[in-house]
């Protein structure tokens, strides 16, 4: 049976560490700012620990105090505890025992030896200080952590907040990173808050959408060209590789990567060396490459649609969102986020949420995630009418972003060929909307059911404005 969760005011903390002048060294640091402190030699005694009463509130572990059995020591404990905070020590530079302590439920990894300031600020970060701690310490159910370009990170699900915990960790070391979901789950949010929190904050963040740009354009977009390494190119110009240098890039669906190209990713991965077009030098940069895909991996890699290679190399860390539906807890965190923010962009005054919309929103399954919910509360905003919101919701059951019918009884002053256009466009952006639906967003797939060309599906996107749901 698991021991009491009850705990003291004063925050406890149990230091395990198999050398004892190291065990010396963090329970004095520690015991200086205030903290209770208890500590133990070896992974044994932890357990032996954890199992009596009051449960510390945070765990200092070293990696190798759990001897040959690994990270079961770890695995053990939240076993006992499942709240447990644990923060492993390790080496410096050991980015896979870093990713390895986040997968197993650790909330942090920090590198030994280590300074005491760089101690006491994660302690604080993921425990109070003695002198804030109140009588009765509040659990907030969510946290909106606001973001640059007016995103914000939602963690008000337990799934988002492990996110939140394992990007706090996976952002301080330079390591690829794979973001998995449906379209609109959040990723592209997801990287601004890894790129946000890492050494590299205030360096540039570029996304660049794989499907987007066409595939003979995607080359000289990430490595640049010189001048003459094509018909029309006058002069050279840098990719964004180069003017992201120091700052992390985003690639977004990256299982729609040409895959010759897929192969010169791989070798950039490797050293961070690659050509321009048309060069015969390589020029380095250094830059944290983050990846994003809505495509099954397991399909993407039995059709090398994804080389596996590349795929390894990029999944040093793999980070799984889920779609709303299974975190309908942040929706109305999220309407309220998404109406303050364009009400401010749009200088207009904020619309309140009745409980009739906000159950409505919270019963329906928002296929197109966060994107859809976004463009449902910014309709609300501007028009006004929450009859006419929510007779959308019950219109468009599956969310799949058609344009609405034209109101035929609804004046129109340019006569009958004017209508038979309008109605002949929406039909066609219809037709296309669904086609990406069904197939995820992949364009050349949604090219081939239209049957017509990648080049005049791309053509189309634009001109009917449609986008994937990236999410907030």
């Amino acid at each position: 049976m698991a021991a009491s969760s009850i705990r003291t005011s004063v925050p406890l903390i149990l230091v395990v560490n198999h050398k004892p002048p190291v065990l010396s060294h963090l329970a004095a640091a520690l015991d200086e700012e205030g903290y209770q402190v208890e500590t133990v030699t070896s992974a044994q005694s932890a357990i032996e620990r954890l199992q009596r009463p009051p449960v510390p509130n945070l765990v200092l572990m070293d990696v190798a105090s759990s001897g040959e059995e690994g990270w079961e020591t770890l695995q053990r404990a939240r076993n006992l505890h499942p709240g447990l905070k644990v923060v492993m020590l390790g080496a410096v530079g050991d980015t896979r025992s870093a990713a390895q302590a986040v997968r197993m439920g650790a909330v942090d990894y920090l590198p030994e030896p280590c300074h005491e300031s760089d101690l006491k600020a994660m302690v604080i970060q993921h425990v109070a200080h003695p002198a804030c701690v109140p009588d009765s310490v509040a659990d907030p159910e969510s946290a909106i952590i606001n973001l640059p370009e007016g995103a914000a990170f939602v963690c008000g699900s337990a799934a988002m907040k492990r996110l939140h915990a394992q990007a706090l960790v996976i952002a301080k070391f330079d390591m690829p990173v794979l973001m998995l979901g449906e379209s609109g789950t959040g990723k592209e949010v997801l990287s601004l808050l890894i790129h946000h929190l890492s050494p590299r904050a205030n360096y540039p963040f570029l996304k660049v959408n794989c499907a987007a740009v066409p595939a003979d354009l995607l080359e000289s977009e990430l490595f640049g060209y010189e001048m003459g390494a094509f018909t029309g190119a006058t002069k050279s110009k840098p990719g964004k590789f180069e003017l992201c240098e120091h700052g992390t890039i985003l690639l977004d669906e990256i299982g729609e990567m040409p895959p010759a190209l897929q192969a010169k990713l791989l070798h950039f991965l490797q050293d961070h060396r690659f050509s321009r077009l048309g060069s015969r030098t390589t020029t380095k940069a250094d830059v944290r490459i983050l990846a994003a895909t809505n495509v099954r991996v397991e399909e993407a890699l039995a059709s090398k649609m994804l080389r596996e290679d590349l795929y390894y190399r990029l999944s040093g860390f793999t980070m799984q969102i889920p779609p709303l539906r299974d975190r309908k807890k942040e929706i109305p965190l999220l309407m309220e986020f998404f109406m303050k923010r364009d009400a401010t962009r749009f200088s207009s005054p904020a619309r309140k949420f009745t409980p009739s919309m906000i159950q409505a929103c919270l019963s329906y399954s928002w296929p197109g995630n966060l994107r859809q919910l976004e463009n449902f509360v910014r309709r609300y905003l501007v028009l006004g009418d929450e009859e006419l919101a929510l007779s959308e919701l019950r219109i468009n059951p599956r969310g799949n972003g058609a344009l609405r019918p034209l109101m035929i009884g609804q004046p129109d002053h340019g006569g009958l060929k004017v209508l038979a256009r309008g109605v002949k466009k929406e039909a066609e952006a219809a037709a296309i909307a669904h086609a990406l639906e069904q197939t995820n967003w992949h364009r050349q797939k949604a090219a081939a059911a239209l049957k017509i060309s990648y080049k005049a599906l791309l053509y189309k996107i634009k001109q009917y404005d449609l986008h994937p749901p990236d999410g907030v």
